[in-house]
């Protein structure tokens, strides 16, 4: 039988993730702002390359508990292929949010700056909302890809590369997700993004979203909600042996989860 964590660890899984992306965007943005000032190329660089390699290792974290996704747009696609309950992705959301909200205020803070500083870089232009549509639409195509073809132990070393390289192959610098966009309004430093090109980058990311399903869908056909559930990383009782000792962290031993690890079948 496939089961899932509790909703209540899954959703503090996306807001742990979320925080740590958004402290991890952020923090390495005014660190490479500081070592490298007046070098925006090298500074973009450093931003890009921190960017990837954390995402790899807060998606191989929280993935078996929540799947990884810390972002709505994710999150809401999988509700779209039946890998996630529309419930369930609605609470995802303000998770992701706060999250990226907190890690925000976590990295002006390691950095000695007021918690908030409401940022003044715009970024809103016809470029840029274009930009972040290619990158939603590239971002869900590499999940949903590798979940479809069974290589989701991949998937989070392809989804750091994939928004690594996107930091320089569009002119947004590919923030391709609502929650980080929020998240990244609340630093006045090198990520942050002023409060009015949050809407336009929010509606480019739900246009490459509902984009992304029909491309999926047309490119998987047969897709199934089974191959939905495993986007990321897996994390239901038949995801694995690894995914499934993290399911089943704290539960009480019952007829379905028995004491100790859980064997692979």
């Amino acid at each position: 039988m496939n089961t899932l964590p509790a909703l209540w660890r899954r959703l503090t899984a996306e807001f742990l993730g979320s925080a740590f992306l958004a402290a991890i965007v952020i923090g390495s943005g005014i660190a490479a702002q500081r070592l490298s000032a007046g070098q925006t190329g090298l500074e973009l660089l450093e931003n890009s390359a921190v960017t990837a390699a954390g995402l790899f290792a807060i998606i191989l974290m929280f993935g078996p508990v929540s799947g990884g996704h810390f972002n709505p747009v994710v999150s809401f696609a999988d509700a779209v292929f039946g890998g996630l309950s529309w419930r369930d992705a609605a609470a995802y959301l303000p998770a992701q949010v706060a999250g990226c909200i907190a890690g925000a205020i976590a990295a002006n803070l390691m950095f000695a700056l007021p918690a908030v500083t409401i940022s003044a870089k715009h970024r809103a232009s016809g470029a840029h909302f274009l930009s972040e549509v290619i990158a939603t639409l590239g971002l869900l195509l590499v999940i949903f890809a590798l979940a479809r073809s069974g290589r989701s132990q991949s998937a989070p070393a392809a989804v750091g590369a994939y928004i690594g390289a996107a930091y320089w192959f569009t002119s947004s610098t590919s923030f391709a997700n609502p929650a980080i966009t929020i998240g990244r309004m609340f630093s006045d430093t090198f990520a942050g993004i002023a409060p009015s090109s949050v809407p336009p980058f929010i509606a480019a990311q739900i246009l490459g979203g509902i984009v992304a399903a029909g491309v999926i869908k047309a490119l998987y056909p047969a897709i199934t909600p089974a191959d939905a559930a495993g986007i990321i990383v897996p994390h239901d009782s038949q995801a694995g042996r690894a995914p499934a000792q993290a399911q089943y962290d704290g539960a009480l031993p019952s007829a379905d989860r028995p004491p100790g690890p859980v064997q692979s079948p």
